[in-house]
Formats: C-alpha cells, structure tokens, sequence
C-alpha cells in the first residue's frame, strides 16, 4: 500500500511529487532489468546473439507496436527516479548522516542519479527527437567516451579510478545482497516482507556480479591507454557467458536481473519515502 510520505515541515505539495517521482521511477528502473534479463536468459539459451544493455533493450521496445508509448513512460519514470537520487544525495532524504558511510551512500546514489539521468536521454532520443538517433550502440558509444577520456590530462588515470569505483560498486552489490536487511525499507507487513526480500538479495548480489567485468574493461582501458578496451554493459554480461560453464553462469545471472527489477517494482509500491524537512 501506498502511504502518504512524512512531510517533516516540507511543502506538502512538494512532499507528494516527490514521493510520486520516486515511485515511478522505482517501477521504470524495474521495468529496465526486467528487460536486460529477460535479454540475458535469451542469450543463454542462444535464443538471440547476444545478451544486451540498457539502451539496447530501449531500442528493442521501441520497435514494438505502441513502443513509443512505452518508452515515454519509462523516460519519465527515469527522470524522476534521477531526481529522487538527487534529493537522496543532497538532502539525506534516507537519514544516513555525513559519516564515512554515510558520505559514500549518498555518492553512489547521486552516481546513480547521473546514470539514470543518461539512460532517460537515451531514451527520449529514441523517439526521433534529435538527429543522432541510432548513429552509435552501446559499445562504440563506450569506446568514443574512454577516447575522449583518454585526451583529457591524466585520462588514463581518470579511467582507471572510474573502472575502481566500478568495481567498488559492484563488489558492494553483492555485499548487500548478501548483508542488507531490505524490510527496513518497506511498509510492509512481516509474512510479505519475508516474500519480497529474497528478490532484493538475489538482485543485487546479480547485479552486482555482472557489474565486474565492466568495471576490469574501464582499469584495463586506463592501463593501456586503449579506448577499445572500454565495453558497454551488455559487453560485460558476455564475458559472463564466455566463462566455463558461462551460459549457466549468465542464466543464473539473468534471473537476479529480473529478481532484481521485480523488487523495484516492489519498491514502487512499499517503499518508505521520506522528502527532507530543508525542502
């Protein structure tokens, strides 16, 4: 159940748009890795080439009968789930205090503010809205953004603490999958909680597997000043399956994927969502 966000002298008005942009955005950023994977199991099987990454599996939607609908539904969901980082970020809507850990939380979700924002953008330029639509996939994308990096002074050691932080990000996927006690961020009941919250661990211990390969790409690209080493998502989900018994590993994985969206769905539903009183 949906319940009315403790306003805490915010703007009541103010309060609720909030609350309503988080929650949109918790069931578009649950409708993308339901899609990659779904992508991913079909990789598995051979059922498709090759398994795909955020953008792609935008692309694959918008080529479906009313695809265009689709993908403004999901582009506005993303900016409002950017926006809610945001306010995650700045604010300390989560009350994580300025701490070590609290200071690295709130980074990774102003990070994740800046990804979601970017895959919104991807999104709307889906729709024919700017002339650059399609020019690139996601992995010559990558390739022109490390290469830009690498012009840059210090790039390839800008590229080496990106793939660092990557890899940090990652490895702290799998530890809260692991670690995270999820119910504490639910209104939920004990018998429901105790449903969804294997969705979580499952999740983000998968997501944050298949995160590592990308995060090597973006180290390896720094350490030899090569752009080409840098790799999308979906690149990095292939190295996956590339392993020894990897189309089990990558099905495997692709099932925490889908865990994972599904409790962003979830989430969109029972999440407690508290606007800071500085707003």
């Amino acid at each position: 159940m949906i319940r009315r966000a403790a306003f805490l002298g915010a703007p009541p008005e103010l309060a609720t748009v909030l609350q309503w942009s988080a929650r949109i955005g918790y069931a578009a950023r649950g409708a993308v890795y339901v899609g990659l994977g779904a992508m991913a199991f079909l990789a598995a099987l051979d059922l498709t080439p090759r398994a795909k990454g955020a953008r792609e599996v935008l692309e694959t939607w918008a080529a479906w009968p009313l695809g265009g609908v689709l993908i403004v539904i999901v582009a506005a969901g993303l900016v409002g789930f950017a926006v809610w980082r945001g306010v995650q970020a700045l604010f300390d809507a989560d009350r994580h205090g300025t701490t070590l850990k609290g200071w690295a939380i709130r980074g990774g979700q102003a990070l994740s503010g800046l990804v979601y924002g970017g895959l919104a953008w991807s999104a709307l330029e889906l729709l024919d809205v700017f002339e650059d639509v399609g020019e690139a996939d996601e992995t010559q994308s990558a390739h022109q953004y490390a290469e830009a990096i690498l012009g840059w002074p210090g790039g390839d050691r800008i590229l080496v603490v990106a793939g660092l932080i990557v890899l940090g990000f990652g490895i702290g996927n799998v530890i809260q999958g692991l670690m995270q006690d999820f119910a504490k961020r639910l209104s939920c009941d004990a018998d429901t909680c105790a449903r969804v919250v294997p969705l979580a661990k499952i999740g983000y211990a998968a997501r944050g597997l298949a995160t590592l390969p990308l995060g090597a790409f973006l180290v390896v690209a720094g350490l030899e000043v090569r752009a080409s080493q840098a790799r999308s998502w979906g690149d990095a989900l292939q190295v996956v399956e590339q392993q020894p018994a990897g189309p089990w590993i990558l099905g495997l994985v692709a099932l925490g994927l889908v865990a994972f969206g599904l409790f962003g769905f979830v989430e969109a539903l029972s999440r407690r969502i508290r606007p800071p009183a500085a707003l």
